[in-house]
């Protein structure tokens, strides 16, 4: 083969230091998004990875499967709602932690970083909600290998998220995200949605079956929950009062604020600044 044809070729990824510089340019255009725009699109994110929830719990509310099992198989079909992001195109506040490296390289202003956060965040839970009021309608919860299976396993999902020290959520908050950006970091790289969808599969399955904690996902699960106890659609008496009375409004927001802060640590951080202070002098070189 010709060498000019050789150098012609193109890797099937991108390299790292591509990767970081890319992750630049995604978020100069996360930056300079409207709010009308930003505002839909993520929405469309808090509804694509509550999706990815509803498939979980599905899985783990057959007591059949063993318990490893059910949280690799849990992890799978979670990825759902990641793959949608990066494929379908959403905005979702972990993975716009990443935008730190823009930041870092002064191409955009940390206010507007922060300001596209909160946007997000916001409305990355309207996303959830919308999705819990259409699947508690819908009686989703109904659906499962005994009566109530589904419905049950929202309720002591939610449960378990609640009863945890902050501290402890923090960070399996950053472990989360650090898990979900480098995710978001591998779909960069991938030049086709074969690439994207298996670069997502084991870091995202990782965090799910380790049980870290997920914001976004949280603004499903934990609402979803709520709502399960408060309706009487289903016998909760199995599960511990005392455990139970904590998930409650005031719960729910415990449990985000500790995953909030944990994601961007995870993400801002041990992702985006790792990787801006390793490769960002040699672009400049």
């Amino acid at each position: 083969m010709d060498p000019k044809d050789i150098a012609a070729i193109k890797p099937d990824c991108l390299a790292p230091v591509e990767i970081e510089l890319k992750a630049e340019t995604v978020g100069l255009a996360k930056a300079g998004m409207g709010f009308r725009q930003n505002a839909f699109l993520s929405i469309a994110a808090g509804m694509f990875i509550g999706m990815g929830g509803m498939f979980m719990l599905l899985i783990k509310a057959d007591p059949a499967i063993p318990w490893i099992a059910s949280q690799l198989l849990g992890g799978l079909v979670f990825c759902l709602g990641l793959f949608l992001v990066v494929v379908a195109g959403a905005e979702l506040f972990t993975g716009n932690t990443l935008m730190a490296a823009g930041a870092l390289s002064k191409k955009f202003s940390w206010c507007k970083v922060f300001k596209n956060w909160v946007i997000v965040w916001v409305f990355n839970f309207i996303g959830a909600l919308i999705l819990v009021c259409i699947l508690y309608c819908a009686q989703f919860w109904a659906i499962g290998p005994t009566t109530d299976a589904v419905g049950l396993t929202m309720v002591n999902v939610g449960v378990a998220k609640i009863n945890q020290d902050w501290l402890v959520l923090m960070l399996k908050g950053i472990m989360c995200n650090f898990l979900v950006c480098l995710a978001v970091w591998i779909a960069y790289a991938g030049r086709t949605v074969i690439d994207k969808f298996v670069g997502i599969l084991l870091p995202i399955s990782a965090f799910v079956a380790c049980g870290f904690e997920h914001c976004v996902a949280n603004m499903f699960f934990l609402p979803m929950a709520f709502v399960m106890k408060i309706s009487g659609a289903i016998d909760t008496s199995s599960v511990a009062a005392e455990k139970l009375a904590n998930l409650d409004i005031t719960g729910i927001f415990y449990n985000l604020s500790a995953a909030t802060v944990g994601n961007i640590i995870g993400g801002a951080v041990l992702v985006a600044c790792l990787y801006w202070f390793a490769f960002h002098k040699k672009q400049a070189a």
